[in-house]
């Protein structure tokens, strides 16, 4: 073979979601990829001590079983178990207590107080529909919908910002299970769009989960490329690519890459206007990230945090908004809200016996160099006291070190560039096809285009549509 249908290059979620689907077309697929091993931010790695695995970017996979795409594959039929702790999510309180997302929405509202009656009212329908509603909200925006009725539904609760809707579910335990929620988007949590994010994840984590998978976020990559292999299709590692003519003859060139990478990889290829247009790329806020290893169970105050794989520590709602904004407006806070997640406890391969591993990170300025180890051992500190003495071994990393292992993420943003109103619609032009380029050969995949950042393979799956219904009719 002297040439391609399509080659793909990148090998995160959205560039093997792509190939997959391109493959399953019918068309010759080559994947390319820079690193040694394949999976962006799916991947996981003995960061700390021998024994101890750890997942290097994505932890969580509740939109992987919520894609509409990725659940058509049969992905464990390619060794891929997903793991489902007995509560998809908990929110330490300074009270003791916890918010905790169950798989219920009766036995969230219950652990909500006065505002469960609210929260029931507003999330029940959703869940009730999140058959036709994800395929909604995880689609172009400016394409017309398919459910209407049931994304104006979603749409009156989630326009508008999660301190809103925060407002709507009074009282610290539902405020700061929507915070912790929202502060997904990376964004400040006054932003239109905000309660859109909290009610998603809510929503999936009722209908679907907020599972792991057995034996670290790598095996979801494995699993895509077995699915990839399947239908054909070819993957080749450590092969960067710097211009266009690094790449084999092919029909289409689908980039699972940041505009900026691409801007420079296709050069002449693609009028100044655009070029210039993706270099302009809005990036969004960075992460510092922090892997621990430990001599056993984080000691959780709320003991129910023990049910949950997935821990959210920032207390009220009030706290965790003006930790984000903080973050938005360049400063590191001395409280940063962090995601924690404590795998361990529902896989016992991620660990030696008795022994257990944390993820956690925290919101930073994009670029940042300060080091928030001790911030986030801190916030830990505050709702499981006596978890510093557990610690055997850290692995701290800076925006500086995310971008170094996955370009992709630059300045630390692992989300693709900033999720606001103007982030969501012009991703990175407000087109209803934002994944083809003014070259009818290249076409966009990444998390820079819609819907987004999460791992739910979308973005490469539209943008598979968008090359198969053009170059590759």
């Amino acid at each position: 073979m002297t040439g391609y249908d399509a080659v793909v290059v990148g090998s995160g979620p959205n560039g093997l979601t792509a190939a997959v689907a391109l493959a399953r077309a019918g068309r010759s697929v080559l994947v390319v990829e820079a690193a040694e091993a394949i999976g962006g931010g799916l991947r996981t790695e003995e960061l700390t001590e021998t024994g101890y695995l750890h997942d290097v970017c994505a932890a969580v996979f509740p939109l992987v079983a919520a894609s509409p795409y990725l659940r058509t594959l049969g992905l464990e039929r390619h060794g891929l178990r997903l793991v489902h702790p007995p509560a998809p999510l908990a929110h330490p309180l300074d009270d003791g207590g916890a918010a905790m997302l169950e798989r219920s929405v009766a036995a969230t509202a219950e652990t909500l107080g006065p505002a469960g009656a609210a929260y029931r009212r507003i999330v029940a329908p959703l869940v009730r529909d999140a058959g036709p509603l994800f395929p909604e909200i995880l689609r172009p925006p400016l394409r017309a919908p398919r459910h209407p009725l049931v994304l104006g539904r979603f749409a009156a609760g989630g326009l508008g910002p999660a301190t809103l809707l925060g407002r709507r579910m009074p009282g610290d335990r539902a405020g700061g299970l929507i915070a912790g929620l929202a502060a997904h988007s990376m964004i400040e949590l006054s932003r239109p769009l905000t309660g859109a994010v909290a009610l998603m994840f809510a929503a999936a984590g009722h209908a679907y989960g907020w599972p792991i998978a057995e034996g670290g976020a790598g095996r979801v990559a494995d699993a895509l490329a077995g699915a990839l292999r399947a239908a054909g299709g070819t993957i080749e590692t450590g092969r960067p690519v710097a211009r266009l003519a690094d790449l084999p003859p092919a029909r289409a060139v689908l980039f699972d890459l940041s505009p900026p990478q691409v801007a420079a990889i296709a050069g002449g290829h693609l009028p100044g206007w655009y070029r210039r247009l993706l270099g302009r790329h809005r990036r969004g806020v960075g992460v510092f990230k922090l892997d621990l290893a430990l001599d056993g169970p984080l000691p959780w105050t709320a003991p129910e945090c023990a049910r949950a794989a997935t821990v959210h520590l920032g207390g009220t709602m009030a706290e965790v908004a003006a930790a984000e904004a903080a973050v938005r407006a360049g400063r590191h806070p001395e409280r940063p809200f962090v995601l924690l997640a404590q795998p361990s406890l529902f896989d016992g391969s991620r660990a030696p016996a008795g022994k257990h591993v944390v993820w956690a990170y925290c919101h930073v300025p994009n670029g940042s160099t300060v080091d928030m180890t001790g911030r986030i051992e801190r916030q830990i500190e505050r709702f499981a006291p006596g978890a510093a003495d557990l610690i055997r071994a850290r692995s701290s990393r800076t925006t500086a070190d995310l971008e170094a292992a996955n370009a992709n993420s630059l300045g630390g943003d692992i989300g693709g560039g900033v999720a606001d109103l103007l982030g969501v619609l012009a991703r990175p032009l407000p087109l209803p096809d934002p994944y083809r380029t003014p070259n009818p050969r290249l076409y966009l995949c990444s998390a820079s285009t819609p819907p987004g950042a999460g791992v739910h393979g979308m973005c490469g799956y539209h943008a598979a549509r968008s090359a198969l219904r053009r170059a590759l009719r």
